[in-house]
């Protein structure tokens, strides 16, 4: 297993040295965890482009031998939404929070979201003809929320950012800006990864386990802080250190899913 390193403060006494301890945990007790995983750039490398992205073949498969060795304690937690998100790891359906949590289907199969208002479908519309000033930017239809990626076009950040915003404005109250990798995103104010988490940890089969948090994005850092707050442990894929709350790093989506596998694979 790579070797890690941490990055954060927690109590020297109990915690966790390295990710390996903790996987390791895992290992010991099962039962006793309950796993949240955020998708792009942390389970699957990052893409020019969000339907660009590639999910190693083996990667569905392993998915769903770790939540069952886990009890069905594993879910996604992604700004994708629901419907794409299932799509990427056909035929198996996890617990999943799209949309940073706008959306959430729970381990028994019921999905709650977010209803857009008038306003933000009318914002979205005009997003999609703004867009077409920016080559190489990408507009992103999320239903509940609205993305422009400018991995393709970075000289047109800051233009796609005051735009967001006048968007935003536009829209009025119930929703907020969100900033990520190379993109911005209107998305209801109600929800965040954050949230979600603590959802999952109020039903069965989440209950009453410590939860683990692994993201790569500042999308994550919400989810880090819910899980630092229950005494859990989170970890951020990311090549070099970052300011960060969550407390260890892994360097890639490679090496998570490589440990993730190797913790799959032991009876």
């Amino acid at each position: 297993m790579t070797k890690t390193e941490k990055i954060g403060q927690t109590d020297p006494s109990s915690a966790p040295k390295t990710v390996e301890d903790i996987f390791s945990a895992i290992e010991a007790n099962p039962a006793a965890y309950a796993l949240f995983l955020d998708i792009d750039g942390t389970l699957i490398d990052l893409a020019p482009s969000p339907d660009a992205i590639r999910v190693p073949s083996e990667l569905p498969s392993m998915l769903d031998r770790l939540s069952r060795k886990l009890g069905g304690a594993l879910a996604l937690v992604t700004g994708r939404a629901l419907p794409y998100a299932d799509r990427l790891f056909e035929p198996y359906h996890f617990p999943i929070a799209g949309l940073h949590g706008v959306e959430r289907r729970s381990a028994g199969g019921l999905i709650c979201r977010s209803t857009p208002t008038p306003a933000f479908e009318e914002a979205k519309r005009e997003l999609a003809r703004a867009v077409k000033a920016w080559p190489g930017a990408l507009f992103e239809d999320k239903l509940a929320a609205v993305a422009i990626h400018y991995r393709q076009a970075p000289a047109y950040a800051m233009e796609i950012d005051v735009t967001m915003q006048a968007a935003l404005a536009a829209i009025g109250a119930g929703y907020e800006l969100q900033r990520g990798k190379m993109v911005v995103e209107i998305r209801p104010d109600s929800a965040d990864k954050g949230r979600a988490v603590q959802a999952f940890l109020g039903e069965t089969p989440f209950t009453g386990r410590i939860p683990v948090a692994i993201g790569d994005d500042v999308t994550d850092e919400a989810m880090f802080k819910a899980v630092n707050a229950r005494g859990g442990a989170s970890i951020r894929v990311v090549e070099t250190p970052a300011d960060t709350v969550a407390q260890y790093r892994l360097p890639s989506p490679q090496s998570l899913r490589a440990a993730l596998s190797a913790l799959a694979a032991q009876s």
